[in-house]
């Protein structure tokens, strides 16, 4: 096989067209966009459409558009501008200076609108929104001609400049494109291109009192803007008969070309706007970047990196079959990101005292810890060790069971970076909950002493008692889980109860004091962990859990 032949092969589908296009000279540049709909917050789906766009404008040395589709004032919020506009950034994603607004076009659509009613391509119908649904047909009949369809030029260019100058309420009359009412492709039955709409805009205020509709503002934003490709996710395959029938009737000189790519589905989550929305005005989640949740805000809150966005969206893939992507990927991938960049630290997230009872009261030592024993570029520090430590709850047993290495009375294990501790005694409270573990340890047996006189099977983490700084960890599971059935009966989400549980009383090591807001770490054999962005500080303490440490995840073979 040919080196020219292999490399084909090796793009995606996308990238084969680009370069034919590039070839035949249709275009001789490439320049791609993201319109997002600032109604909401950008999710994980989104992200795959931030970067294969920027990806495909730096790979064929084009530029890259970050243009707002805010054509539905009715729906769209300037909160949402802003953090979509911090949400692309944070991807790594770089406009530079080309952020543009689809409001700032309304001057040149308006006469596009004209320019199609001069051409007899356009009317303006006065039938009702239930009237014009009904007119549409369905699937398997055709359409049949609004009686208002065949006005004249005139007539409709007067109408259309009185739906402009604010002279019909909401609803009254409408703008339609006049293509083909029997056409099988339902949205080709003459669609609504502009409706009179009575609202404040976020950018352009009260100047426009009519507004026009997705499908027609968007090819004229591409073909003003100078887009090349306008990469799509595959909802709009059935509208790239519109959008090509715009772009050739108003003539523009390079027509931008659509392309359609399958979506990013992931299981267990809810990317759905109106879902999210419900959901934050419900109070069932903290707002937008909710860590339960898979808005770019809410990942970012949660821990992930954009490089682990990156290397998600990449293992992805583009093609045009529709297909569910395992949550567990995403989570391989912050994984992947943070196991060797990240320092480590002792936490206890369900504490029991451990007193060794033969260890000097006013002792105090300075254990020499690696910070990655994978990584031994990130140094070493010091963390205290003495009397009295913490351990976790499940790593004490009365009556353990068969192949339990942990500690239980009589049985010897290693304090990890510490000494081996043999249990003694323990306490329990009126309730029967374990109090305190007594236990006595070895002083021969310190870590990185060389001892060799006999081994343990069980290692577990610890904390000093005195030292330790109290924090509050926050762990989270799926929102929804989809083998028990996304939606209810009813519509409404099927929600998981145990989403979320905050760990008020947890202890961890006071090497954590120098940690800042989004600061990220594993906590051993507790997870990967994150300073939490809105809500952590000196005084107390916020910890997410990103992930926890092992997924029966494993890529698949090539």
């Amino acid at each position: 096989m040919s080196e020219e032949l292999e490399t084909k092969e090796s793009k995606n589908f996308i990238e084969q067209i680009i370069d034919e296009d590039l070839e035949s000279g249709r275009f001789d540049h490439v320049q791609t966009r993201f319109p997002p709909e600032p109604n909401g917050c950008l999710h994980i789906g989104h992200a795959k459409s931030v970067l294969l766009n920027y990806g495909l404008a730096n790979e064929y040395e084009g530029k890259f558009n970050l243009r707002f589709d805010d054509t539905n004032p009715t729906k769209e919020d300037e909160e949402f501008v802003e953090s979509i506009k911090n949400d692309v950034k944070w991807l790594g994603a770089n406009w530079e200076d080309r952020l543009f607004f689809a409001s700032n076009y309304f001057d040149q659509m308006y006469e596009a609108a004209v320019k199609l009613i001069k051409k007899g391509k356009a009317y303006v119908d006065d039938l009702s929104a239930d009237e014009i649904r009904e007119y549409r047909g369905t699937l398997t009949e055709p359409g049949k001609n609004s009686p208002y369809r065949d006005r004249s030029i005139e007539e409709n260019l007067e109408l259309f400049e009185g739906m402009k100058n604010g002279e019909y309420e909401d609803g009254e009359k409408v703008l339609r494109a006049k293509i083909d009412m029997s056409s099988s492709n339902i949205n080709m039955r003459d669609p609504i291109i502009y409706r009179v709409a009575h609202v404040t805009h976020h950018n352009t205020g009260d100047k426009w009192c009519i507004y026009p509709m997705y499908d027609f503002a968007h090819p004229v934003e591409d073909a003003i803007e100078g887009i090349t490709h306008s990469v799509c996710t595959l909802e709009f395959e059935d509208h790239r008969p519109l959008y090509d029938w715009v772009v050739n009737e108003l003539e523009y000189e390079m027509p931008p070309k659509q392309i359609e790519f399958s979506k990013l589905y992931l299981t267990n989550v809810v990317t759905g706007k109106r879902y999210i929305k419900q959901l934050v005005e419900d109070g069932v989640v903290d707002g937008w970047d909710d860590p339960r949740l898979v808005t770019i805000s809410a990942l970012r809150r949660r821990g992930y990196t954009p490089e682990s966005i990156r290397m998600f969206v990449e293992l992805c893939g583009v093609s045009k079959s529709q297909s569910s992507v395992d949550y567990a990927m995403l989570e391989y991938c912050i994984r992947e990101d943070l196991n060797l960049s990240r320092p480590r630290f002792m936490a206890v997230l369900d504490p029991v005292k451990l007193i060794i009872d033969n260890y000097p009261e006013d002792q105090v030592e300075w254990m020499d810890v690696p910070n990655n024993v994978k990584n031994e570029e990130l140094g070493s520090r010091k963390i205290p060790f003495c009397k009295e430590l913490y351990i976790e709850r499940t790593d004490f047993m009365e009556e353990p069971p068969k192949k339990y290495f942990r500690l239980y009375p009589g049985n010897e294990v290693r304090l990890m970076n510490g000494y081996f501790v043999t249990c003694t005694d323990f306490k329990k409270d009126a309730d029967g909950n374990v109090t305190e573990i007594h236990c006595t340890y070895d002083p021969e047996t310190r870590s990185g002493s060389g001892f060799t006189g006999r081994k343990v099977k069980g290692t577990i983490h610890w904390v000093s008692a005195r030292h330790a700084i109290k924090s509050e960890v926050r762990l989270y599971e799926n929102l929804v889980d989809e083998e028990k059935g996304k939606l209810n009966e009813d519509g409404t989400l099927n929600l998981n109860p145990n989403s979320l549980q905050v760990l008020e009383n947890c202890y961890v090591e006071p090497n954590i004091s120098e940690v800042k807001p989004e600061d990220k770490f594993q906590f051993m054999r507790n997870g990967y962990f994150v300073a939490d962005m809105k809500e952590y500080t000196p005084e107390h303490p916020v910890f997410n859990r990103i992930v926890s440490l092992k997924s029966s995840f494993k890529l698949p073979k090539n």
